[in-house]
């Protein structure tokens, strides 16, 4: 098992804590060939062979990535806890997150993790896909 913790910008700590997210309630795990991304009362969780793309992304404008945010454009979901940097997930077949009945799917997720190059690596790595 592998887990990594989310990079929490000074700034935005007291925000998150209002929602439940604090350091111990965050990270993103590969175990048993799944990924699984928790986000306080939030959890993602879905086999490595769903994933088609790894892709490191950012610099972020902060009212589009703190907090749980769900793009109303494609439903891609976001995990936010700093504006530097991040890893984009891109399913084959969208997952549930934000709603606790799953009636909302996402095709993609994005965790703003300490070591994004390394979760990339890692997932990547583990999903077999090369680049």
């Amino acid at each position: 098992m592998q887990r990594y913790e989310f990079e929490f910008a000074p700034q935005f700590r007291r925000f998150l804590l209002g929602f439940g997210v604090r350091p111990e309630r965050t990270g993103v795990t590969l175990d048993g060939g799944w990924v699984i991304a928790r986000f306080g009362p939030w959890v993602v969780e879905t086999p490595v062979t769903n994933i088609k793309e790894v892709t490191v992304t950012g610099p972020y404008r902060w009212w589009r990535v703190i907090g749980t945010r769900l793009s109303l454009r494609d439903r891609g979901l976001t995990f936010g806890t700093n504006t530097r940097r991040g890893v984009c997930l891109t399913f084959r077949d969208p997952v549930a997150g934000v709603d606790p009945r799953g009636l909302i799917k996402h095709p993609g997720l994005t965790v703003t993790v300490a070591d994004p190059d390394a979760v990339a690596a890692a997932i990547r790595l583990s999903a077999g896909i090369v680049g």
